[in-house]
C-alpha cells in the first residue's frame, strides 16, 4: 500500500470513527452543538473545566494576527567556508577529456549492477510531487545575483561563476558552486516572466553545466567533476585534499543539473541529448564502489550505503556527511522520476535508509544538530538546512518517519528570527525576565561559544493584566528552553521564556506542510482542547472532545501557533481545528 493509500485509509477511517462523536462533543464554556444523542456511544461530553487560560483573555489565545511565520532559507552553504583553499603544486596534473563527448557511446559505459549490497528498506520516489516541491525549486538564484562579484565569487568570460580564496588571488572552477548556481537560474527560468531575463537565466544555467562536461574527468565509465585546488578542512581532521579530489555532493547535485536543464523547453534536442548524456555519466559514478579511483560512494561497518562529500580512501576514516549526502540524493530523485531507472531507485531507498537510522547521530538533542557522523561537531549553520533537507525527504517519498524526523530538529533549535511587528502575550501576574550573553544584533542575537548565553541578569514584573509586548528573535537559550527577546520598550533587550498559556508568541509560525497527510491519534478517555483561530481581531471558539476509544483525524500541516506546537486537522467534525502536538499521538507512534 502506498503512502497516499495509507493517507486516504487513515481519513476515511477517522470519518467513520468520528463522524457522531464530534456531532455531539461540548462546546468549551458549556453548551452542546445539535445531534448529541447518538454521540453518547462512541463518546463522552466533557465537563467544563476551571479557567484553562489562567486569566490571558480569549481576544489573545484564540486569534492569530496576520503573519508569514516562515523565516527566508538561509542562504546555501559554501562547502569551501570552513577550510583553506591553495593553489596546487605546479606539476599538478588534472586528466581532464580533450575531446567533446560523444552521448552515443555513454549508455554503453554505465553500470549495469549496483557497486555492492546495501540496507534497504523499499522507499519509493513520489511520481507526483507537486512542482514547488521538487528539488531546488526553493533556491532560485536572484536576478540581483545573476552576476556576483564579491570575496570569493565572480562570474568569467564564459558566464560561469568561480571560486576564489579572495578578491586579488585567482578564480577556480568549484563544482558545488557552479552546480548550486546553475540549478538556482533553472529555477528562475521557470519562474521569470520577463523574456530577457528569462533568457539569462537559461544562458547561465547552461554555461555552468558547459563547464562542467569541458571539465570532466573519465574513469570507469563515469564522469567525474574535479576540484582543482588544494583543501584542508579547518576542523575536521582527515579532510586534506591534493588537487584533483572529487565529492559525491558534486556528483549528485550535477545529476540534477543535468536532468532538469534535460527538462526545459527553451533548450535544443541536441542539448538535451547532451544533458541526458552526462546526467548519465554523473549517474555512473554512484555506481562505482571505493575499490578504484576516484571514488564518492561507499559502504560503513553496519552495511549502510554512503554518498561521501568529502571521500577519504583509508576504509572507515571518511567525514560521513549528512547535508552533502542528502544533497546528492536530490540528484537521484531527479534522476528516478525522469528515467524510472530501478539502479538509481535502490540507491536512493539505501541512501535514505542510512539518513533515517542514523538519525541518532545527527540529533544534538535540544541544540544544534551535528554537521557528520564522524566528528560529531555541532554545525549552527548548517542546522537550519538539515531542517530543510529532511522536510523535503518527507516529501520526496511520502514517509511519515521523516516528518518526525524533521519535527524533531526544529524543536530541538527552531529558527529564530521573527517577523517585523511580532507580539508577545502576557497573562496577568508575575513574570521573570532575563538578560543573555549572546552574539548581538548583527547576529541577530544568537549564540556563539565564546558567550555561550550566559545569564547576566534577572528580575521579576508584574503586570495587573494581561499585556503584550513586541519581540524580534524567538531561540532556544543554551542549556534552556524557548525563549523571546522583547525589541522595544521598557524591557527592550530582555529575554522571556515561553510558556503557554502564561508567556506566548501571537501568530503562526514555522508552518510544515505535509505530503501525503499524516494521522494523528486521540487517545482514549482524554479531553483534548481543539482550537478555531479567528484572524484581524477575530476571536475564535474552543471545543473539548473525548472518546471512549481511540480516533484517528488526518493533518496536513504543523506550526507554532499561540506558542504551541499544534496540528490542523483535514477531516471529519473537526475539519480546520487545530490540536496540541503534545495531546495527541502522531503516526502511531
Amino acid at each position: 500500500m502506498t503512502e497516499q493509500q495509507h493517507a486516504d485509509v487513515g481519513r476515511r477511517n477517522f470519518i467513520k470513527a468520528a463522524g457522531s462523536t464530534f456531532l455531539g462533543a461540548a462546546v468549551l464554556g458549556g453548551g452542546v452543538v445539535a445531534g448529541s444523542a447518538p454521540a453518547a456511544a462512541a463518546g463522552v461530553f466533557a465537563t467544563p473545566k476551571p479557567d484553562p487560560y489562567m486569566g490571558m483573555p480569549k481576544s489573545f489565545v484564540l486569534s492569530l494576527p496576520r503573519t508569514n511565520g516562515q523565516p527566508a532559507l538561509p542562504p546555501l552553504p559554501d562547502q569551501l567556508a570552513e577550510g583553506t583553499v591553495r593553489a596546487p603544486a605546479a606539476r599538478t596534473r588534472i586528466p581532464y577529456q580533450d575531446s567533446p563527448p560523444d552521448p552515443k557511446l555513454v549508455a554503453d559505459e554505465i553500470p549495469t549492477t549496483l557497486p555492492f549490497e546495501f540496507k534497504t528498506s523499499g522507499y519509493v520516489c513520489a511520481p507526483d510531487l507537486p512542482e514547488t516541491m521538487r528539488p531546488w525549486r526553493d533556491r532560485p538564484t536572484t536576478w540581483a545575483n545573476i552576476t556576483p562579484d564579491n570575496e570569493h565569487t565572480y562570474i568569467d568570460a564564459e558566464g560561469v561563476i568561480m571560486y576564489r580564496p579572495s578578491k586579488t588571488a585567482a578564480g577556480y572552477n568549484q563544482p558545488v558552486t557552479q552546480i548550486q548556481f546553475g540549478l538556482g537560474c533553472v529555477t528562475s527560468y521557470r519562474n521569470e516572466q520577463d523574456t530577457s531575463r528569462k533568457a539569462l537565466f537559461l544562458q547561465r544555467a547552461k554555461a555552468q553545466a558547459q563547464r562542467l562536461i569541458d571539465t570532466r574527468v573519465e574513469s570507469r565509465g563515469a564522469w567525474y567533476f574535479p576540484y582543482p585546488f588544494d583543501f584542508t578542512h579547518g576542523t575536521h581532521g582527515g579532510v586534506t585534499y591534493k588537487a584533483p579530489w572529487y565529492s559525491g555532493m558534486a556528483q549528485g547535485e550535477a545529476i540534477s543539473l543535468f536532468i532538469q536543464l534535460s527538462q526545459l523547453d527553451g533548450i535544443s534536442e541536441d542539448e538535451r541529448t547532451l544533458y541526458r548524456a552526462a546526467a548519465d555519466a554523473a549517474f555512473a559514478s554512484l555506481l562505482r564502489a571505493d575499490d578504484a579511483k576516484p571514488w564518492v560512494v561507499n559502504k560503513d561497518a553496519g552495511g549502510y550505503l554512503w554518498i561521501q562529500e568529502y571521500p577519504i580512501d583509508a576504509p572507515g576514516t571518511s567525514d560521513y556527511t549528512y547535508n552533502g549526502m542528502i544533497f546528492a540524493m536530490f540528484g537521484l530523485w531527479d534522476y528516478v522520476i525522469e528515467t524510472g531507472n530501478p539502479l538509481a531507485a535502490q540507491l536512493y531507498d539505501g541512501s535514505l535508509t542510512t539518513i533515517r537510522d542514523h538519525f541518532p547521530g545527527l540529533r544534538n538533542t535540544r541544540w544544534f544538530s551535528y554537521y557528520c557522523d564522524t566528528h560529531r561537531i555541532p554545525a549552527p549553520t548548517y542546522h537550519q538546512h538539515h531542517i530543510n533537507l529532511f522536510r523535503q525527504l518527507h516529501w520526496q517519498t511520502g514517509a511519515p518517519e521523516l516528518a518526525r524526523q524533521h519535527d524533531t530538529l526544529l524543536d530541538d533549535f527552531p529558527a529564530p528570527v521573527l517577523r517585523a511587528g511580532a507580539t508577545i502575550a502576557f497573562a496577568a501576574g508575575t513574570h521573570t525576565l532575563y538578560q543573555f550573553d549572546t552574539a548581538g544584533e548583527g547576529s541577530n542575537f544568537g549564540w556563539t561559544a565564546s558567550k555561550g548565553d550566559a545569564q547576566l541578569a534577572s528580575k521579576t514584573v508584574e503586570f495587573a493584566r494581561a499585556t503584550e509586548a513586541p519581540a524580534n528573535v524567538r531561540r532556544r537559550i543554551q542549556g534552556r528552553g524557548v525563549y523571546y527577546r522583547i525589541n522595544a520598550g521598557a524591557y527592550t533587550g530582555w529575554w522571556v521564556g515561553e510558556y503557554f498559556p502564561k508567556v506566548f508568541l501571537r501568530g503562526e509560525y514555522l508552518t510544515t506542510v505535509y505530503r501525503p497527510h499524516r494521522t494523528a491519534t486521540f487517545p482514549a478517555e482524554t479531553d483534548i482542547v481543539c482550537y478555531k483561530f479567528g484572524t484581524d481581531g477575530s476571536t475564535g471558539s474552543t471545543r473539548t472532545v473525548r472518546f471512549a476509544n481511540s480516533s484517528n483525524a488526518p493533518f496536513d500541516r504543523r506550526a507554532f501557533v499561540n506558542g504551541r506546537a499544534m496540528v490542523q486537522i483535514t477531516a471529519g467534525g473537526l475539519t480546520g481545528y487545530w490540536v496540541a502536538h503534545a495531546d495527541l499521538i502522531l503516526d502511531g507512534v
